[in-house]
């Protein structure tokens, strides 16, 4: 057997450099230049202070010069070496750097206010190199130390990512203002496309003639919140939305990229039901046969005819389903983005935001209303970032049920502060059948025959009410609503319908 190797006595390449040996990425001369600048001309200043600051320097000592000169600038002082001689007398730092000598030294190092930005750049990106090596050992320490046992590798990976998302989010120079000729012209386009498209909609077609005409369509980067009590049907419309998106989604190639021009690729986040559950529901609806009997087996032959045709429609949509449970929001980020970046992603759907989990592990104690306000946020930034609609479902609170008219409204929404704030659009799904179906007096009573009058002129029917919009009126559309195969639909209007011949 061969005696083990000396690892300190290693045969290197030429040229190669021991890791132990290297220093975090600095460049003392860049951050002195810019000081310099900054100190010949204030001018320069204003070239970084949109995205420079003091802990972004490598030196701590150019740091707190930057912060002092910042400060002093903000104020609407001139500032040179020579009027910050009596500061730099004063500070035992800058003293033992050589105190009014260093000021000269750094004015003499400076840079043209022109390249001022460049240099500030440089030393920020720096900065960003040296966070990225904290993230890095800080996952490397992670995946070997043995850790808490809830700690695990699809933890960690989660927290690098959410690290990695800030630091990204955090490290933008570019950006700010936009010239308002850019924004007109982005405007127009939007209006063109709408103009062009059937139904005159800028935003995603929900399918649902009505309520899309009360919403213009989901708008990009809007959040889009679904709330209601449980069996009002929260998911069968949402379902019945994101079917109707991924049907009519319809693309052109632009500049050698396809660029959808209708409907929408979909991404279903669904964290209560299973993808083969939401498939079948989604074969029931648009079948028309009873989602229990496809489960159970209990088709004749016509009916299996049926379901296996609509099935080999269905399986060329642009839809996604992901079933995962206790999805955290910074996984649920990360995979849209995937699909976004894989299949073109126009639409998210997420069934139901109290399921998902925040990024943070904050324990039994955390306060639940933070952790429902860093989601919703979360789902916000990601319908900005990706410039996709979101349309997140919600539950509402038992508080419906202690009043006589039991339509929601948006005080119902649980730990509402942050759901309503957040939300462009807040919409709340109502049927009046399902609590007037639990109130049937004795058979054969007065009460009764007032009952069944009741029931027949609110069966089948649905009320969506607009409790929020950003962007236009709030108000209520009235569906269809077909309970054995859990569709909405237009309802049809009884002025409208062509005449019974006799």
């Amino acid at each position: 057997m061969e005696p083990l190797k000396d690892p300190t006595n290693v045969t290197r390449l030429p040229g190669a450099e021991d890791i132990r040996l290297r220093e975090p990425p600095h460049n003392f001369e860049a951050e002195q230049a810019l000081l310099g600048a900054i100190l010949v001309n204030n001018a320069a200043y204003q070239r970084v202070a949109e995205f420079l600051r003091p802990e972004h320097f490598a030196d701590p000592l150019h740091g707190k010069l930057f912060d002092s000169l910042s400060k002093l600038i903000e104020r609407g002082q001139v500032v040179s070496a020579v009027t910050l001689k009596t500061y730099v007398e004063q500070d035992e730092d800058m003293k033992a750097a050589g105190g009014a000598a260093y000021l000269a030294r750094l004015a003499a190092a400076s840079v043209h206010v022109i390249d001022a930005g460049a240099f500030g750049r440089a030393v920020h990106d720096l900065f960003l190199r040296r966070q990225l090596i904290d993230i890095g050992e800080t996952v490397v320490n992670g995946a070997f130390g043995s850790g808490d046992v809830e700690d695990t590798a699809i933890a960690q990976i989660e927290t690098a990512e959410k690290k990695l998302y800030d630091l990204a989010s955090s490290g933008q120079t570019e950006g700010g203002f936009k010239a308002f000729r850019i924004a007109l012209t982005e405007a127009m386009n939007a209006a063109e496309a709408a103009y062009s498209r059937d139904g005159g909609l800028t935003g995603v077609a929900t399918g649902l003639f009505q309520l899309d005409q009360l919403l213009g369509g989901m708008h990009r980067s809007d959040l889009i919140i679904l709330a209601g009590r449980p069996s009002m049907g929260k998911t069968a419309l949402a379902t019945n939305i994101a079917f109707n998106a991924s049907k009519a989604y319809r693309e052109e190639i632009v500049d050698g990229r396809p660029k959808a021009v209708d409907g929408a690729v979909v991404g279903f986040f669904s964290l209560e039901m299973s993808a083969e559950q939401l498939a079948t529901r989604m074969l029931s609806e648009q079948a028309e046969i009873s989602s229990e009997k496809i489960r159970k087996g209990e088709l004749i032959s016509a009916d299996f005819d049926r379901v296996l045709s609509v099935s080999h429609e269905l399986e060329h949509l642009n839809f996604f389903i992901d079933d995962t449970p206790a999805l955290s929001i910074a996984a649920l980020r990360t995979r849209a983005r995937r699909l976004k970046r894989t299949h073109g992603l126009g639409m998210i759907v997420v069934d139901y935001l109290q399921l998902l989990a925040p990024s943070g592990r904050g324990g039994r104690d955390a306060n639940r209303v933070q952790e429902v306000s860093e989601i919703t946020r979360g789902l916000k930034t990601l319908a900005k970032e990706l410039d996709v609609p979101v349309l997140a479902l919600s539950q509402l609170s038992r508080a419906v049920e202690q009043r006589e008219d039991k339509r929601p409204q948006l005080s119902d929404l649980r730990e509402s502060g942050s759901i309503e704030q957040d939300a462009d659009v807040v919409m709340f799904v109502y049927r009046e059948e399902y609590y007037l179906k639990n109130k049937e007096p004795k058979p054969g009573t007065e009460e009764h025959l007032k009952w069944q009058t009741d029931m027949a002129s609110v069966h089948g029917r649905a009320e969506v009410i607009i409790g929020k919009q950003r962007h236009g009126p709030t108000g209520t559309v009235m569906l269809q609503f077909e309970d054995q195969v859990t569709r909405f639909s237009d309802l049809a209007d009884a002025d409208k319908l062509p005449e019974r011949l006799e």
